[in-house]
């Protein structure tokens, strides 16, 4: 159980390939059957995420291809059976990692030196399972999962890179912007200006043979109230292992994160109302970013990972070999001077499985038996989606002329 290649409990993908091997791919279990899915649904998330999409992202020319093995009809519907997705490797060049120091020495703040340690053998050409392309399969199963999350509640999930070193997008609506306000660009992010400033930062340090990092924020709208479960499997612990098992990603906030622990009580508590169009609870302010005590609330759930500038650059770096050896390695081959353009798309998949994982886990456990208590006896309707039948409840403490209700708390 240790090995490390699956994830998901229920809707469970096992990713497999190396990056200069014959190929990479995915096999996806748990999947609903009677859902239509196209090989060109999944392509078009394949194609956000593949190398050589401009001069900010890797060279390597790959078409990334997606042939769809098993798990479908000829029509196209998913049978309930194992989905088996091979993408086949093209364009690797193992010589620009075999036929120099690249060989023997360990590339600083990459998988090198820690795979060796772990395995006592590590694939040398292109980082072996380290690399970023062993993603490929992550984002075709994104893809089956996105189309489950749309048809169940017209949920979307949508990233853009948010921040590039200390260049953070200002003008950016999580409720509104598209996956065309995304990819308007080549740093995808959707506020045009800031977009301009990021590319220039990008293009100042890629062109001294150097890499940067930053930010990419994700938004899951139309998400139901009750997702998650508490203690262990809190939807936003789920969602972190999620995102941070993405390469070079290092940091995870849900909502506000740190910037949270500026704020008072007062300040930082997320105050209910109803919705007097809907009479659902809702939520006047997300700083919990759609999550509360690690349970979905039914607002945009929202959050943030940040990503390390690429480990192999073009500069000169102290080292050492697999023999003990102190030298002085500069890293050839082909690397994206900044991750963050096609990790939008890593980060959108990961975070599309988790929540048709925690979609089904919910079905299993709640749904099953359903609540058949009358609609006063039930909580009320939460979310941006939910609504109350009838139309918002009459407010019976406020026609009594009732003050501020008291509520003793004793927790430790």
């Amino acid at each position: 159980m240790g090995t490390g290649n699956s994830f998901g409990r229920v809707f469970r993908i096992s990713t497999w390939g190396e990056s200069h091997g014959g190929g990479v791919g995915v096999q996806l279990d748990g999947c609903p059957p009677r859902i239509p899915i196209t090989r060109d649904e999944i392509q078009v998330d394949l194609d956000r995420r593949r190398p050589g999409q401009s001069r900010i992202t890797t060279p390597r020319n790959e078409a990334d291809a997606v042939e769809i093995l098993s798990g479908l009809n000829p029509e196209d519907i998913t049978l309930g059976t194992p989905i088996a997705m091979l993408v086949r490797n093209k364009d690797q060049r193992s010589g620009d990692y075999l036929e120099n120091d690249m060989n023997v020495a360990y590339r600083p703040s990459h998988a090198d030196a820690t795979y060796d340690a772990k395995y006592g053998v590590r694939a040398i050409a292109g980082g072996g399972r380290s690399s970023a392309r062993e993603t490929i399969g992550r984002v075709a199963a994104g893809a089956v999962a996105r189309k489950i999350l749309k048809m169940y509640n017209g949920i979307e999930v949508l990233a853009y890179v948010s921040k590039v070193q200390d260049i953070a997008c200002e003008n950016v609506d999580d409720g509104t912007f598209t996956m065309e306000d995304v990819d308007a660009n080549i740093v995808r992010c959707p506020d045009p200006e800031s977009a301009e400033r990021m590319l220039e930062r990008i293009d100042e340090i890629r062109k001294t043979g150097n890499s940067i990092g930053g930010v990419v924020t994700c938004v899951a709208r139309n998400v139901p109230a009750g997702l998650g479960a508490p203690v262990f499997d809190k939807l936003e612990a789920d969602l972190a292992k999620a995102c941070m098992s993405i390469p070079a990603a290092k940091g995870f906030e849900s909502g506000d994160g740190f910037a949270g622990t500026l704020l008072s009580g007062k300040d930082h508590n997320d105050e209910f109302y109803i919705d007097q169009e809907t009479g659902a609870t809702r939520t006047k302010t997300n700083r919990s970013g759609g999550i509360q005590g690690g349970i979905s609330n039914g607002e945009n759930i929202v959050v943030h990972v940040a990503f390390k500038p690429t480990s192999t650059i073009a500069k000169a770096q102290s080292t050492v070999t697999r023999d003990g050896q102190e030298v002085e390695l500069r890293g050839k081959g082909r690397h994206d001077p900044c991750v963050l353009p096609r990790a939008v798309p890593m980060v959108e998949a990961m975070v599309a499985l988790t929540l048709v994982d925690a979609l089904m886990c919910q079905q299993a456990q709640c749904e099953l038996f359903p609540n058949e208590a009358s609609q006063d006896e039930r909580p009320n309707p939460m979310g941006t989606t939910a609504k109350r039948e009838g139309g918002p409840k009459k407010n019976d403490l406020a026609a009594a002329g009732g003050g501020p209700i008291g509520l003793r708390v004793d927790e430790e």
